[in-house]
């Protein structure tokens, strides 16, 4: 395992790992995107404070479509009996770095320097902060994220554990593809009213807007690196049992000049709009003033590579990082000229969801 700060974390990561296989002696029969050495990486989403992690485990189970293997690193084959983790425990939750006022505040000071030309988007998050009676077994949560959110990507690396919506990148074989996500509304569980709402999400000028800043942010970061792109006119709406997203698929062919890895490319995209804002250096900038926390690993690079440079990097969001009996959820709202405080926070709210009923009963 390596730790790495600072603007060189992605380069210095991807440096350990090439040296690493390239030491390795590899016996692998299956031949697929994600057998032989696998290494999970989590990324901070700033270059300054927090730390970024790539691991090597010495067991990986890999699973695609009808096939499953066991990768072992200097180590016999495990007992691969399945274990169950303890009950859910109880939890008690209380507002992090702003509570819902300060937060607020924070979004109408960044709608009206929006609206005064400083810049033109910026994603604002938050922290909510989860006391449990016990240590929290990470297992419980994942076993509900992944039951609750099958169409998301849930992880945990190194304390960082969520069900993100959001593909990042996915490299396979020369082909990437990238999800972005911009632009929500809550869902009420009626299917009829949800369907209305879809209809005005899909009509929305604020949510297009914040949608196209974070399309285009996604495709000139990959441009340079593929030969050839696909990027739709107009997204589609991603139904989730919380929230519907804008969402569009975005897709290139690496260039054969070009061959970087699946976390060179996430480097190049990372922060995209839809985590940052636009322009990157002045949102960034604003986040740090502003925002009243330091993310962490929030909203980072956060997946796995093999030994060929395919993986797939999602981003942290829908997360929380764990550390014995405290959780800390994070979520965070895109902002532009025409936000409103108060639908951000709701929006917001919506999105600490899907961990907070995933830790369990709050008392």
């Amino acid at each position: 395992m390596i730790r790495t700060s600072g603007s060189t974390r992605f380069s210095d990561a991807s440096k350990w790992w090439s040296e690493l296989v390239a030491r390795c002696e590899v016996h692998d029969t299956v031949q697929e995107p994600g057998s032989g050495p696998v290494c999970f990486g989590s990324f901070a989403f700033a270059a300054e404070p927090g730390d970024s992690v790539l691991l090597l485990p010495r067991y990986v189970i890999g699973v695609r479509g009808d096939r499953a293997w066991l990768t072992t690193v200097s180590a016999p084959t495990p007992d691969l009996a399945p274990t169950t983790p303890p009950p859910a425990p109880l939890v008690s939750f209380a507002d992090g770095a702003l509570n819902g006022e300060e937060w607020m505040s924070a979004v109408a000071d960044a709608v009206r320097r929006i609206n005064d030309g400083d810049l033109e988007k910026v994603v604002l998050a938050r922290d909510l902060i989860a006391t449990s009676d016990v240590d929290v077994d990470v297992r419980w949560p994942l076993q509900r994220l992944v039951a609750s959110y099958p169409m998301c990507w849930t992880f945990h690396v190194d304390g960082l554990f969520g069900a993100t919506p959001e593909m990042l990148l996915r490299r396979e074989r020369g082909l990437v593809t990238s999800r972005v996500l911009a632009g929500t509304i809550r869902r009420t569980g009626e299917d009829e009213r949800d369907l209305a709402l879809a209809a005005a999400l899909a009509r929305s000028s604020k949510d297009l807007e914040e949608h196209e800043y974070a399309v285009r942010s996604v495709a000139e970061a990959l441009e340079p690196h593929c030969s050839g792109m696909n990027v739709p006119e107009a997204p589609f709406v991603l139904h989730l049992p919380n929230v519907m997203h804008l969402a569009t698929d975005v897709a290139g062919v690496v260039n054969d000049a070009d061959q970087v890895s699946s976390l060179e490319l996430a480097e190049a995209l990372h922060p995209s709009a839809a985590v940052g804002g636009t322009p990157t250096a002045e949102a960034a900038a604003l986040i740090a003033e502003i925002e009243g926390m330091d993310r962490g690993r929030y909203a980072g690079p956060v997946g796995w590579m093999d030994a060929s440079g395919d993986g797939e990097w999602g981003i942290a969001l829908r997360s929380a990082s764990v550390d014995g009996d405290t959780v800390r959820l994070f979520a965070g709202c895109g902002i532009v000229g025409d936000s409103d405080p108060e639908a951000e926070l709701a929006e917001a709210q919506a999105k600490f969801v899907p961990v907070r009923d995933a830790l369990g009963p709050a008392t």
